[in-house]
């Protein structure tokens, strides 16, 4: 069975991004004078040689066409990308080559990529990470706590079917005051 994980980052209070989807506060949380040279990107290109591909929501493709990004700034490589809409059938012109729009039901998604001889699924964006996680399909989160309060905004986690159990945590200190924690998640 496909496995299917999250590594997202997080303020300290539990959110995403702010009201209007700014994450801008991701570069300056923390510690910005901190030595980093030793994990820069506290673990992502690890956590990507891990995946095969990666499913994400709508509003998180939105956010990621926004950067506008180079082909030597995107950080997925070549990964096979699928986005969840139901409002939006095709991709912005500057993700068209690198993202696949998917509007059926998630489950015949999972099945048709385990077909196709994916094995680990990296999900991303609210939304989808809950509605996954409803779905009992997370396997294991890493989340990244960034130093900073935003108040409010766009939580990561929206309402469950239910409480879910986390166990096995793994937790890393970073220099620049990052705390990344890492889960197994268990259904009962």
């Amino acid at each position: 069975m496909m496995k299917c994980s999250v590594f997202i980052a997080t303020s300290a209070d539990g959110f995403i991004a702010s009201p209007e989807g700014d994450v801008s506060w991701l570069h300056s949380a923390g510690n910005t004078q901190a030595d980093m040279s030793v994990d820069p990107d506290m673990g992502f290109k690890d956590y990507l040689a891990q995946v095969d591909c990666m499913i994400m929501g709508r509003k998180c493709m939105e956010m990621i066409s926004s950067f506008n990004l180079s082909d030597e700034q995107w950080p997925y490589g070549n990964l096979k990308i699928y986005v969840l809409s139901q409002t939006v059938a095709k991709a912005p012109e500057n993700l068209q080559a690198r993202v696949e729009m998917y509007a059926g039901d998630v489950k015949t998604l999972i099945r048709n990529l385990e077909q196709q001889g994916y094995q680990h699924a990296y999900i991303d964006g609210g939304s989808t990470i809950t509605s996954f996680l409803n779905l009992q399909l997370i396997n294991e989160m890493t989340i990244t706590k960034a130093p900073v309060l935003l108040g409010k905004g766009i939580a990561l986690f929206g309402e469950t079917n239910g409480s879910i159990k986390l166990s096995n945590s793994q937790t890393i200190a970073f220099p620049n005051d990052f705390i990344q924690v890492k889960y197994d998640v268990c259904y009962e």
